[in-house]
């Protein structure tokens, strides 16, 4: 659900500070070797439909970091393996320093806590976040804010929320409880699993403790705490894991496995975490269900969270290496229609086009291929292939068995790595585009 979207994309580049060797608490594992970034990525396309899923609000970071200088001399030549200007010697120097490593900390969460508990021990560890946009309307600049919420990583500052939430933003603060407030930077995002990392300036914050998204259950309890409407603040609301593994199209066309719940999640709650009652987070909420205009029925309770398995190796990424890897196969795969299954063909998923000297192709696999089973685990469409190849890790080994032209095949697929910026340029779209792609009531921008 949005509070503002005028979808302008300020070029980024990320910042360096040679000085920051400081280790951070961060509560999982992460080893990936260094790769040079950056790979860009597709735009995605805008789809609606009568019951349309909304993200709660938007903006984005806009900053341009830069650094300029010149060196000045009559000539420059090479000796000894020095750099010399005209006939004295200048030295240029070169920064050498480690890569930020995110150090691990166990935390004892056995306990099995009220909502009240796990209010008490985690309203210090979330924050309300708070952007400024600035629009140019035919030559007059107007500037509105828009709010959503987030919740501390590290002590010495990182913060999570969704990318949508500081999407276009010239500015953002970041509020604590306790009533402090910092300038935000943004240090990365990863548009298409709607997430932003944030840095305030700030040492000794409370963070929260992570917990395992995949051990839940349906039916089991949970408790969002989050910022409604903005104007509410530090809100808890409660309720119960309703479904996993949704797979939801946003409503930008962007299509995300999430986690159900019944918790009541509004508009400014995007970005909030969504806690267990061990006190772990489990989840980011970001999205609800909302009726377009033309429809009478009423939704309510039904809200959605990114599970926060699904996206640890993402967050750790960004604030370590300062891009994004994810793991890559390289082929498009869609579902065998109903039509086909009755001519004999089997569920699975069917590969539509195969990328040259992918992982999958240096594997052998092929177009018309269909993918029925993956480390013996049965297939039935499209997202179950893509959901085991987006929990896979890099190196990872896939033996799959494969419909080929009336008989089953084995291949062997070593999972790749797919590297993206972290602040990459995106082109901008006006808020009169968006109208104009969305002309539904609930899909304006502001609603």
């Amino acid at each position: 659900m949005y509070q503002d979207a005028d979808h302008n994309y300020p070029e980024f580049q990320p910042s360096e500070d040679e000085n920051n060797s400081t280790s951070q608490q961060f509560p999982w594992n992460y080893d990936t070797p260094y790769q040079p970034p950056v790979q860009k990525k597709a735009k995605k396309g805008w789809t609606g439909s009568k019951i349309v899923l909304l993200a709660l609000c938007c903006g984005l970071l806009g900053g341009i970091l830069g650094f300029g200088g010149s060196i000045l001399g009559l000539r420059l030549m090479k000796e000894d393996g020095g750099l010399f200007f005209g006939s004295g010697a200048t030295i240029m120097q070169e920064g050498v320093r480690e890569d930020t490593v995110i150090d691990i900390t166990e935390i004892d969460t056995g306990k099995l806590m009220s909502a009240a508990e796990v209010y008490a021990k985690n309203v210090n560890s979330t924050v309300g976040i708070t952007t400024a946009v600035t629009t140019n309307y035919w030559g007059y600049q107007t500037t509105s804010a828009a709010s959503g919420s987030g919740f501390i990583l590290t002590a010495d500052g990182y913060v999570l929320t969704n990318y949508h939430v500081v999407e276009g933003s010239d500015s953002i603060t970041v509020s604590l409880y306790n009533g402090d407030s910092f300038d935000a930077e943004m240090i990365g995002y990863d548009e298409s699993n709607d997430i932003a990392v944030l840095k305030v300036n700030a040492e000794g914050l409370t963070p929260v403790v992570l917990g395992d998204s995949d051990n839940l259950n349906v039916g089991d309890s949970v408790v969002a705490i989050g910022n409604p409407l903005g104007e509410l603040t530090f809100s808890l609301t409660a309720g119960t894991i309703s479904a996993k593994d949704r797979q939801i199209t946003m409503s930008t066309g962007a299509t995300m496995n999430l986690m159900q719940t019944d918790c009541a999640i509004n508009s400014g709650n995007s970005g909030g975490a969504l806690f267990n009652l061990y006190g772990e987070v489990i989840g980011i909420t970001n999205a609800k269900y909302s009726t377009s205009s033309s429809s009478e029925a009423s939704i309510d309770n039904i809200g959605f969270a990114i599970p926060i398995n699904h996206v640890r190796e993402i967050v750790t990424s960004i604030i370590e290496k300062g891009y994004i890897s994810k793991p890559y196969v390289g082929v498009s795969v869609t579902d065998v229609s109903a039509d086909a299954q009755r001519y004999g063909l089997p569920k699975g998923a069917s590969i539509v086009s195969v990328v040259e000297d992918s992982p999958a192709a240096q594997a052998g696999l092929a177009v018309n291929d269909i993918i029925t089973e993956v480390n013996g685990k049965t297939l039935s469409n499209r997202n179950d292939f893509v959901s085991l190849v987006g929990k896979s890790q890099v190196g990872d080994v896939m033996n799959l068995k494969v419909y080929r032209s009336g008989e089953y095949v084995d291949i062997t697929l070593t999972i790749g790595e797919q590297v993206q910026s972290a602040l990459e340029e995106e082109p901008s779209v006006s808020t009169e585009d968006f109208r104009d792609l969305f002309p539904w009531g609930n899909l304006i921008p502001g609603f």
